[in-house]
């Protein structure tokens, strides 16, 4: 996959904040090397987050999101302050771009406050530094113009660096297989796989076996009992066959699905584990929500409206309201909601599904993933837990 058709899920995102007229779209245009925002001297000229995805040197791919005034006023333009507000929850690294002539304002403390609480790396860019200098000693804080060009390399280092920091922690299964480890992977191609391709999870899985050196076979169920005569180390599943690949698949090779790697590496495993248990306590009338981070479209036998809601109340024996969300739809409140089943997450970004998980679970919800909830209705999460130790340890002190 090329730098240029990188997913915007998998791409950094860079977020730009502050107040009307301290330049962000000027500085956004600078950084990038390119018009992308439309600037004037006007305040509020950006209402909407403008979003690019990009390359931009040296950070590789990435998307810009250009943002409206935090301060922006009237009922306008507090919408448009809600969806600033909503563009920190998919926000890698912010950029708080304030007037060097005018300083610090309270709005540029709040945003502070507000990347502080929700742990996002922040860099403070006094703009218009022409003007006048900033003295500011914090760290990751810096002088820039966008009109003369000042600092704007220096910008871009300073963002690379803490981008780097998270950027490095992502792997998604490279501390559980080793170069010449053999690897199946089971993808079905059934009316919902898309025609001539793979989807995103079974895609981004092999390339990071083709990475690790990892032996990788590819196969539908039908050749499943072909491929284990290698002895592989691992399978991993589409979580529909979950039931079908459990029964092939000796217990002595390990086991798990493309959904709960995902779950692993854009969330939290451990909290949506721990969610899944709610099944047991649903009560007739209760209201499950299940919300997928992607639109298509639905064909029969879809597996977020059909096929889960039919397993959930073939497991709890109940009568249960369910609600859907998709895309970048996802409830504020929480009020009413029993349990949320969250897809992998394929099409977000990790900083927007470890929002929506905390955001669950703050409101006292309990969240999990669809290929944790197949497994435990089928009767073989524990089993498909097995290759990651510390949930493995994790449900051994939960007993």
């Amino acid at each position: 996959m090329s730098l240029n058709s990188t997913q915007n899920a998998e791409r950094l995102h860079i977020g730009f904040f502050g107040v009307r007229n301290a330049g962000k779209s000027s500085l956004v245009n600078a950084v990038t090397g390119q018009d992308l925002a439309v600037v004037s001297d006007y305040a509020g000229t950006t209402t909407d987050p403008v979003k690019k995805a990009m390359e931009l040197l040296p950070l590789g791919p990435v998307v810009i999101i250009d943002t409206a005034g935090i301060d922006d006023e009237g009922e306008l333009g507090e919408m448009r302050v809600k969806k600033t507000k909503n563009a920190l929850n998919l926000t890698d690294v912010a950029v708080l771009v304030c007037d060097a002539t005018k300083g610090l304002t309270t709005y540029d403390d709040e945003l502070i406050s507000i990347f502080e609480n929700k742990r996002i790396p922040y860099v403070i860019a006094y703009n218009k530094s022409d003007l006048k200098r900033s003295v500011d000693n914090r760290p990751n804080t810096i002088n820039v113009s966008a009109a003369t060009g000042e600092n704007i390399n220096e910008l871009k280092e300073l963002i690379a660096s803490l981008l780097k920091t998270e950027e490095d922690k992502k792997t998604i299964l490279g501390d559980l297989v080793e170069k010449g480890d053999r690897v199946v992977l089971v993808t079905p191609i059934d009316a919902s796989a898309p025609k001539g391709r793979l989807i995103l999870p079974q895609v981004q899985t092999l390339r990071e076996l083709l990475d690790i050196g990892a032996v990788t076979t590819v196969v539908q169920i039908d050749e499943l009992s072909s491929a284990l005569e290698q002895h592989p180390k691992l399978v991993i599943t589409d979580s529909q066959a979950f039931g079908k690949v459990s029964r092939l698949v000796p217990k002595t090779i390990m086991l798990t699905s493309f959904s709960i790697l995902f779950a692993r590496y854009k969330g939290d495993l451990e909290e949506t584990v721990k969610g899944v248990t709610k099944l047991k306590s649903l009560n007739d009338g209760d209201t499950v929500l299940i919300s997928e981070g992607c639109t298509h479209h639905r064909q029969c036998g879809d597996i977020g409206t059909v096929k889960l809601p039919k397993w959930i109340e073939d497991f709890t024996g109940k009568r249960l309201n369910f609600r859907f969300t998709s895309g970048t739809e996802f409830p504020e409140t929480l009020d009413g909601i029993s349990l949320v089943v969250h897809c992998g997450a394929c099409m977000l970004n990790k900083r927007e599904m470890q929002y929506r998980t905390r955001h669950t679970v703050d409101s006292g919800v309990p969240i999990t993933n669809y290929g944790i909830t197949i497994a435990y209705t089928h009767g073989i999460l524990e089993r498909s837990l097995e290759v990651f130790p510390n949930i493995k340890k994790y449900l051994e002190d939960q007993r």
